[in-house]
């Protein structure tokens, strides 16, 4: 019985082929989507992913084209296509680590005063439920947290998510960020998810390094503050230098942090990338420069060496 349903499996595969599915990733998605593929088989033969820090700016990011978003296209133009995206957004906070479960996770607008176009975006990606469901068999201490109602996908999520995979076709989790938990935590947290990217799993923190809306100007290309390049140089150096510990403990002391980070909302999903990567990752930066003087739009991506 087992050696006719691999029969027939391969069968499928060899038919595929000829319809010019072609191999890895791509062939391996529709398998699964058919369910002619379990998850398992998926996660043994999928090569690792990349993981990602995208700073997403403001909301009206999501509706304007400038050198950011042409680069988020061109990002998404070049990346292996991944069997599901999770999403870590500087916008959703609560207490406990929570993640999406739902089936059709809505699109959420999470933002005020801004143009009508705007609230009619819709990102329409489905749920990734089973996914969610084995990270929470796998997480214990501290416990994950299922949210099949509440949530969704909010701007830190879609605003970007548009222009990588603007048919919105790839199963999307969205991950919350723990209030009550360290940046230590939250680092710890990225090296939990490590594993996620040799199952074909594209890890993603939504956030900026830079990010204080209390001085920002109103216009998008003002002059940056001095402490905002500051801050956002030594950030890149010191992720260069792999030196992870000063990322999580240090960026407090520097004045120029305080000024970058007053909250530390969207810092936090930065330092779950930095968890997530590794050693041997090459790094490449494929946004540099900053909007509206007091926010970084730094984007990188941690490469696996091939």
């Amino acid at each position: 019985m087992e050696n006719k349903k691999k029969s027939h499996l391969f069968s499928r595969r060899r038919a595929l082929l000829q319809l010019g599915f072609g191999t890895g990733a791509a062939l391996l998605t529709y398998l699964s989507h058919k369910g002619w593929l379990k998850m398992t088989d998926i996660q043994k033969k999928s090569p690792p992913l990349p993981t990602l820090f995208l700073g997403h700016g403001s909301p009206m990011n999501a509706i304007t084209s400038n050198s950011i978003t042409q680069a988020f296209t061109q990002l998404g133009e070049k990346l292996p296509p991944p069997q599901a995206i999770l999403v870590i957004s500087a916008h959703w906070m609560t207490k406990g680590t929570w993640v999406t479960s739902m089936d059709k996770p809505r699109t959420i607008h999470d933002f005020y005063g801004f143009p009508k176009p705007l609230y009619q975006i819709e990102y329409p990606a489905p749920g990734a439920p089973q996914l969610a469901q084995e990270l929470q068999k796998k997480w214990t201490s501290p416990p994950l947290q299922l949210d099949n109602h509440h949530w969704g996908l909010d701007h830190g999520t879609w605003s970007v998510l548009k222009y990588l995979y603007p048919k919105a076709q790839i199963p999307v989790l969205q991950m919350s960020i723990d209030i009550n938990q360290s940046p230590l935590y939250h680092y710890e947290l990225g090296q939990k998810l490590q594993p996620l990217r040799e199952q074909g799993v594209l890890i993603i923190g939504s956030g900026n390094i830079v990010h204080n809306l209390n001085l920002i100007s109103w216009e998008e290309n003002a002059k940056p503050f001095d402490w905002a390049i500051e801050f956002d140089h030594w950030v890149k150096e010191q992720t260069l230098s792999k030196n992870h510990q000063s990322l999580i403990k240090d960026y407090l002391t520097l004045s120029a942090g305080q000024m970058s980070i007053p909250t530390i909302d969207h810092y936090l999903p930065f330092l779950t990338i930095l968890g997530a990567s590794q050693k041997t990752d090459e790094l490449y930066f494929d946004v540099e420069g900053f909007q509206n003087a007091s926010i970084s739009m730094r984007s990188f991506r941690f490469n696996p060496k091939i």
